[in-house]
């Protein structure tokens, strides 16, 4: 009777371990895949993280791109071994040590943010751009995972290979070329699924503006006065009490009703200036037709791939009085080596936020086709259309 009631606790055990299994290993899966939609996203993430305002590490800004690349194909390797159970013992490991990683990583977040109400990063890009959750939906997720990867790690000798040993292998290692293939396309094209706030079809002015669910903070003014040797915060209702008596101090702004939060436009800091510092963003959006915008982040390692390409283009472009605008985060001596080269002379080099450009454009440089205020094409360096019927122009 005891042998009957020990060999069903195990099998329950193994049912329970194996359906754990394949939801941590299809929900590596998953976010890894995600995330290997726009590895350059994560790269921006990570880059917010090593900022001294954060971690203060920024001796390892450089190296973010890297490190994106090797957490997306790491997650997604884990999440494949974990389902086929392909040297798990060794595997085990490294699920237990990501997922502690990322907890303590996250409780970081959630401490500044959701208990000292100072937050330093507001997302954490768990699930890239296209899935957005709060800091502490979060890490109370990681927790779960915590908990059941340790559940794993302690029972990982009860993990079976879901194939013979040359049929693993052979999944093990498409998985690794499989992950680093989809990351290497989204970075030299675009994206597969558009995420950010610059995706085709979207109105950029309407994106500048402050949501309809927007609800502001209800502000009401306030003096302060000093009367009988107190200070005395005095609301306009009362103004009328004011005399000779009472010195004037300051004034300030009192909250009576907290909004929403909800009011950052989709689209911020969409900023092109000249050179002087003129801001030129409501001229260039109030032009009717068609113009195309050039986002070159960094003129002096920018991608130099299909420049024939884009000066034929300009050439046929220029045919139809077409503007093409290169927007650059560089110094005017930088654009102004890179044009030379280019040999894009036609084209006006206006001033624009780096930060702004990566979330506009994923690639450096890339090229956007603008119809008034609506975004109607984007290509990176590796796509410019050969014509301007191929770029949706009649």
């Amino acid at each position: 009777m005891t042998t009957s009631v020990n060999n069903s606790s195990k099998s329950g055990l193994n049912i329970i371990l194996q359906i754990l299994r394949v939801l941590l290993g299809a929900l590596f899966i998953f976010s890894a895949i995600v995330k290997a939609n726009d590895p350059s996203g994560l790269a921006n993430k990570m880059t917010e993280f090593f900022e001294p305002a954060v971690l203060d590490i920024p001796w390892l800004i450089p190296h973010s791109l890297a490190f994106s690349i090797l957490l997306i194909s790491s997650e997604f390797v884990l999440g494949v071994t974990l389902l086929i159970g392909f040297a798990w013992r060794f595997f085990s490991w490294l699920m237990l040590g990501i997922n502690l990683f990322f907890t303590f990583l996250t409780a970081y977040i959630y401490y500044w943010d959701v208990i000292r109400h100072s937050a330093k990063v507001r997302e954490c890009g768990c699930f890239g751009d296209c899935i957005p959750i709060s800091n502490s939906e979060t890490f109370w997720k990681d927790v779960i995972l915590l908990a059941i990867a340790i559940l794993l790690f302690i029972f990982r000798k009860r993990i079976r290979p879901l194939f013979p040993k040359y049929p693993n292998t052979a999944v093990f290692i498409l998985s690794i070329f499989f992950v680093l293939g989809v990351q290497w396309w989204a970075m030299e094209h675009l994206p597969f699924h558009d995420c950010m706030p610059y995706k085709v079809g979207t109105n950029i002015c309407e994106g500048m503006k402050a949501p309809s669910t927007c609800i502001q903070d209800s502000v009401e003014m306030v003096f302060v006065y000093k009367h009988n040797g107190k200070l005395e915060d005095v609301t306009m209702d009362r103004i009328g009490e004011i005399d000779s008596t009472w010195e004037y101090v300051d004034r300030k702004d009192k909250i009576v009703r907290k909004g929403n939060g909800l009011c950052d436009p989709p689209i911020k800091d969409f900023v092109i200036r000249d050179y002087a510092g003129n801001d030129f963003t409501q001229a260039m959006l109030d032009e009717p037709g068609y113009k195309f915008l050039l986002f070159l982040k960094d003129p002096e390692h920018a991608r130099k791939d299909n420049i024939e390409t884009l000066r034929a283009l300009s050439v046929a472009a220029q045919a139809k009085n077409i503007p093409i605008y290169i927007l650059s985060s560089g110094s005017k001596e930088a654009n102004a080596e890179w044009q030379k080269w280019a040999a894009l002379s036609s084209s006006e080099i206006y001033g624009f936020d780096q930060v702004a450009s990566k979330t506009a454009m994923r690639t450096d440089p890339g090229l956007m086709l603008v119809q008034g205020c609506v975004i109607r094409g984007k290509w990176s360096f590796r796509d410019y259309p050969k014509s301007l019927e191929a770029a949706g122009i009649k």
